[in-house]
């Protein structure tokens, strides 16, 4: 065997490892990666069974329910154009209310209720997560206003002008 012969079955060896070493890689990531979505999404294109996502919005008012004495939880999350219904078992943030966003990692069941495994409720009451006012902002019910958006926003400097705001 010559020596180009040795070094071309290197090259091709190299190369097969590298793309299967790419290949578990990017394996791996897909199994850990959580698409975000608005309920509009959700209601237009619902999420297989048992994949988890994230959907964010506002806890719609008049929705919350207490289904028993161990914790768990009924309640919609609204993009205020299609709401979801969450079921939830656990303890809910302090910050967690009716009219205010949230973020909600979970999966739907076979039932296709979404069945939440995490809620994260906004850090002040001015703030919304930005992925919940994309969503409101591409669902047509986002108004503008400066006065909206508290100073500890992404972006947001102490007198609280910020582009950016809530719905209204």
């Amino acid at each position: 065997m010559s020596r180009k012969t040795r070094r071309l079955y290197l090259v091709l060896v190299s190369l097969v490892l590298l793309g299967g070493a790419v290949a578990l890689v990017l394996a791996a990531l897909r199994q850990d990666i959580v698409f975000f979505l608005s309920p509009t999404e959700v209601a237009a294109k619902p999420p297989a069974p048992g994949r988890a996502i994230r959907i964010g919005g506002l806890v719609e008012r008049g929705s919350l329910r207490k289904l028993g004495s161990d914790g768990a939880v009924l309640f919609e999350v609204t993009d205020l154009s299609k709401s979801v219904k969450v079921r939830y078992r656990g303890i809910l943030p302090d910050l967690f209310r009716e009219g205010q966003g949230v973020v909600i990692e979970g999966a739907v069941n076979e039932q296709g209720e979404f069945i939440a495994k995490e809620v994260l409720a906004k850090h002040d009451e001015k703030y919304l997560p930005p992925e919940v006012a994309k969503a409101l902002k591409a669902s047509g019910r986002w108004q503008e206003s400066g006065d909206q958006t508290g100073s500890d926003s992404p972006g947001g400097n102490s007198t609280g002008n910020n582009e950016g705001s809530g719905p209204r």
